[in-house]
């Protein structure tokens, strides 16, 4: 009986395991709300410095329309990045390459095999990776806006195609930018709207504390450096923070004007959680994982109360059954055994 049992409960596992797959909240990997996104993307708007090997196509298919990366912010001193925009096609190379409509999936990414169901990554053209290898080494914070928003990742991947294009990023990042265009390893957000801000240097890249070959082990140091990078990158703009309701707060009175407001705000220190989900305890739950086995997928179920609803599930992604069968599986598996 007890053989039995252990046997239905091994199956039963087994069965389960792409069902119980843990989800990232978009939350844990947004940008503060005291970043000015829409100042950001206007300043993006007018770079013009090209590097050696910027321009690609954004479609193997497709040549005429391209993508250029920009290095006008590449020499600051803190908060130096690349800058390129582009349309936003979903990538699923790495741990799940399987994933739905990902014909040509490669098992393996830059550096490891990350899982584009739970890591928020960004690709570039390998050529371009190879023409700047100081710049960015790897594993670099990227800033991406899409649809109004701001989320982080990281530099995860390169495309090596021929012809090499740009304009990807991984499927949870995919999805939580665009979560009601339901995007697939072959459907893409096509529309070039989409800025990526890479960040460069070594101050930039995510440390091996916070990170393995397959997850993002710590979101809420994701969410600090790229918010410190961000902040030091609208300093070097002009671009004055936001207070917590998204409005620019009131000039700083230092007494040096008798009386008289002074005419720059002072740079805060931006903090590193989602202002807009006070509720979310996603930056110390089960987002930390720290394993590189899959049952210690770091993901969010921990119960926070989320309004939007806007969870990222992997489970979806490559056609699984919903949790809610969860339990009938386990039954109609401990019938069949008896």
């Amino acid at each position: 009986m007890f053989s039995k049992l252990g046997q239905t409960v091994a199956i039963t596992l087994n069965l389960l395991a792409p069902v119980i797959s843990k989800t990232v909240h978009p939350s844990s990997f947004a940008a503060s709300k005291a970043i000015d996104v829409a100042a950001i993307s206007s300043a993006s708007e007018k770079l013009k410095q090209v590097p050696a090997h910027a321009t690609y196509s954004l479609s193997i298919k497709d040549h005429k329309d391209k993508s250029t990366i920009h290095s006008d912010w590449a020499s600051f001193a803190e908060g130096s990045a690349f800058v390129f925009k582009a349309d936003m096609d979903t990538d699923c190379d790495g741990l799940d390459y399987k994933c739905d409509g990902n014909a040509d999936g490669q098992p393996l990414t830059n550096w490891g095999a990350l899982s584009a169901f739970e890591v928020p990554f960004i690709v570039i053209p390998q050529r371009f990776l190879e023409a700047n290898p100081k710049a960015i080494p790897g594993n670099n914070v990227a800033a991406v806006i899409c649809n109004n928003k701001m989320f982080y990742g990281i530099l995860g991947d390169t495309n090596g195609n021929d012809p090499q294009v740009t304009g990807e990023a991984s499927w949870l990042l995919a999805r939580s930018c665009f979560p009601e265009d339901n995007l697939t390893g072959n459907k893409g957000h096509d529309q070039i709207d989409v800025t990526y801000i890479l960040f460069t240097g070594d101050e930039a890249v995510l440390p091996p504390s916070a990170i393995n070959e397959h997850y993002i082990t710590d979101f809420t140091k994701l969410q600090s450096m790229g918010n410190h990078l961000t902040a030091s990158l609208m300093k070097n703009l002009g671009i004055k923070p936001l207070d917590n309701t998204g409005s620019p707060p009131p000039p700083k009175d230092d007494g040096s004007h008798d009386g008289k407001q002074d005419d720059d705000f002072v740079l805060p220190d931006v903090p590193p959680d989602n202002i807009d989900d006070p509720t979310n305890n996603s930056n110390d739950n089960d987002n930390q994982g720290g394993s590189d086995d899959s049952s210690d997928r770091p993901g969010s179920d921990s119960g926070t109360n989320h309004e939007d609803n806007d969870d990222v599930d992997s489970s979806a992604a490559n056609g699984t059954t919903p949790r809610s069968l969860a339990l009938f599986i386990a039954v109609l598996t401990f019938l069949l055994l008896l």
